[in-house]
C-alpha cells in the first residue's frame, strides 16, 4: 500500500482499532462491520481471525477493510464462532503484510490470536530475552512479544499466563486475544492509554476501541474497562482480573483531540463536544475580529463550531474537500509537488476573496502542508489569515502508539510564534494554552487523568533516556 506523503507531513498518523464478538451466529460479518466503523484509526491493512473446528482461521491483507474483505471472504469465514479483527497503522513494525494483525500462534494443540493498539517500550528488551531463551519470530510487531510471553506461562494456567505476560509489558497497550476454545480476552494497560469498550449484541458481548462500533451493530454499550483490567469473556459469562497495583490513569488525550471518531464516547465524555468545547475556550483566549471562521476539513470542524458559537464569528466551509481522493493515486513530480494537497482542499474562492479569515485546526505537525494551504489563500485574494489551534503546541514525540515525528522534526519544537506565523504566512497564530485544553475536557482533576506528554515532556511510563527528569517526581 502507498500513502502519499502530501497527507502526512502535516499531520499524526493514525493509531489502531480493535474489535471482538462473542460465539455470535454472524461473528465475521459483525467483526467486518466493526472494523468498518473504526476504519479512521488505521488504513494500511485489516484483518479477522475466527475460532472453527476448534482451531483459528483467519484472513487479512493491506489496505482497507472493504479492499480486504467481500462476501466470499467473509463467506469462507462465517459460522458460529467467536472472532476479533483489527485495523492497522504501523506505529511498530513495518508496513508489510507479515506485520498485518491479527497476528495468530498455534501452541501446544490450541490456537490464540492478538489485535493490538498502543506501543510496548520494553518490547525490545523483551524481545532480546525471549529470542536468548530460544523464542523464534515471525515478524517485527510488539504485539508478537505478549503472545510469546504468554505461551511461555501457559503452564501456570490460562488466568495466571494472562497475568504473567501483562505484568511483564510496558507502555500502552488495549488488546482483544481469541483462543481456539472461543474466549475473548479484552486487555488495558494500567494507565489505560488507549480506548477499549465492552458492550452486548443479543446477549453476546462485543469489544471495541470505540463506541461508534457499537452504534453501528446497535450494540447496547456496557461500559469502558477500567486501567489494567483483563475482561474474559467465556460460555460462563464474562469476569474481570486486575494483576496491575494501581497507578496514575494516562488517557492519551489525543483521542479526544483528533484521533477517536467524534461520534464516540469515551469515558463518559463526547468526543464531538468536547472538540467543541476545546473551541470555545479557544475563542476566550484568542478572540480576533474576523469575517469568518474555518476549518481545515475535517479534523478542525468541530473546533471550528465551538470557536464560531463563542465568537459569535459566523461559520464556513471555506475549503471543501473531495472524499474521493484515494490514498494510490499516481504520485505527482517534484515540480508539481502540491498538486496533492490541492487535490484534497479547494476553498470557495467567492465566499473567501478579500475576507479576514480565522482557519481553526486541531494542531500543527511538520507545518508544510499548512504552509501550502495558506499561501492558496494568498494567491486568492484572502486579506488577513489567522489561525488558531484547538491544542497546545506538539513539541515532543509520543512513545505510546501515535506516530507523532521525532522532536527535530516537529515545527513547533524549534520555531517560537512569531517564527511560526512567519513560516507559514499567517497574520496571526495561537495555540490553546494547556491549562485551557484541560479545563475544557470537563475531566474532574484532569492533570492526574490525561498523558500529555507530547505537549509537556512528561511521560507517565519510563523508559531508555527520552523521559524529562524535572517532572519524574511528580508522575504519581
Amino acid at each position: 500500500m502507498t500513502i502519499h506523503t502530501a497527507d502526512l507531513e502535516d499531520k499524526h498518523r493514525e493509531a489502531c482499532g480493535v474489535f471482538g464478538i462473542h460465539r455470535h451466529p454472524e461473528a465475521a460479518r459483525l467483526t467486518y462491520f466493526g472494523l468498518y466503523a473504526l476504519q479512521h484509526r488505521g488504513q494500511e491493512s485489516a484483518g479477522i481471525a475466527v475460532v472453527r473446528d476448534g482451531h483459528i482461521d483467519f484472513r487479512k491483507g493491506m489496505g482497507l477493510v472493504a479492499d480486504v474483505f467481500d462476501d466470499r471472504t467473509l463467506a469462507m469465514l462465517d459460522g458460529k464462532y467467536s472472532a476479533i479483527g483489527h485495523v492497522r497503522y504501523s506505529t511498530t513494525g513495518d508496513s508489510v503484510l507479515v506485520n498485518a494483525q491479527p497476528f495468530v500462534v498455534n501452541h501446544g494443540g490450541k490456537s490464540y490470536g492478538v489485535a493490538h493498539n498502543g506501543n510496548l517500550v520494553n518490547a525490545h528488551t523483551l524481545k532480546l530475552e525471549l529470542e536468548e531463551d530460544g523464542s523464534i519470530f515471525q515478524t517485527t510487531m510488539d504485539s508478537e512479544v505478549f503472545l510469546h510471553l504468554f505461551v511461555k506461562n501457559l503452564r501456570h494456567g490460562f488466568e495466571d499466563a494472562l497475568v504473567k505476560a501483562v505484568t511483564r509489558l510496558q507502555g500502552a497497550w488495549s488488546m482483544v486475544l481469541l483462543t481456539s476454545r472461543g474466549e475473548v480476552v479484552g486487555i488495558k494497560d494500567p494507565n489505560g492509554f488507549r480506548p477499549l469498550c465492552l458492550g452486548r449484541l443479543n446477549g453476546h458481548y462485543v469489544l471495541a476501541s470505540e463506541t461508534c462500533a457499537l452504534d453501528l451493530l446497535e450494540a447496547e454499550f456496557v461500559r469502558e474497562l477500567e486501567p489494567g483490567e483483563i475482561v474474559i469473556i467465556s460460555d460462563e459469562g464474562v469476569r474481570s482480573l486486575f494483576p496491575h497495583a494501581a497507578t496514575r490513569r494516562s488517557f492519551c488525550i489525543f483521542e479526544f483531540i483528533y484521533f477517536a471518531r467524534p461520534d464516540s464516547t469515551i469515558y463518559g465524555k463526547n468526543v464531538y463536544l468536547m472538540r467543541k468545547a476545546h473551541g470555545r475556550q479557544l475563542a476566550i483566549e484568542a478572540p480576533v475580529e474576523a469575517d469568518l471562521v474555518m476549518p481545515f476539513p475535517d479534523s478542525g470542524n468541530y473546533a471550528a463550531l465551538g470557536y464560531a458559537e463563542q465568537s459569535g464569528i459566523p461559520f464556513e466551509m471555506g475549503m471543501i474537500r473531495n472524499h474521493y481522493v484515494g490514498r494510490t493515486f499516481i504520485q505527482p513530480t517534484q515540480s508539481m509537488r502540491d498538486f496533492g494537497v490541492r487535490m484534497k482542499l479547494n476553498p470557495v474562492k467567492e465566499l473567501l476573496k478579500g475576507k479576514d479569515i480565522i482557519i481553526i485546526e486541531d494542531s500543527i505537525i511538520r507545518g508544510t502542508t499548512a504552509k501550502t494551504r495558506i499561501r492558496a489563500l494568498r494567491e486568492l485574494g484572502v486579506k488577513k489569515i489567522h489561525m488558531r489551534i484547538s491544542c497546545p503546541p506538539h513539541r515532543y514525540p509520543c512513545h505510546y502508539g501515535i506516530d507523532f515525528p521525532t522532536t527535530g522534526e516537529l515545527v513547533a519544537a524549534s520555531k517560537t510564534i512569531p517564527e511560526l506565523e512567519a513560516f507559514l504566512g499567517l497574520d496571526s497564530l495561537h495555540y490553546l494554552s494547556l491549562d485551557g485544553l484541560l479545563k475544557s475536557s470537563g475531566v474532574a482533576s484532569p492533570e492526574n487523568y490525561f498523558c500529555k506528554a507530547c505537549f509537556d515532556e512528561c511521560y507517565p511510563v519510563l523508559f531508555g533516556e527520552d523521559v524529562s527528569k524535572a517532572c519524574l517526581e511528580n508522575r504519581y
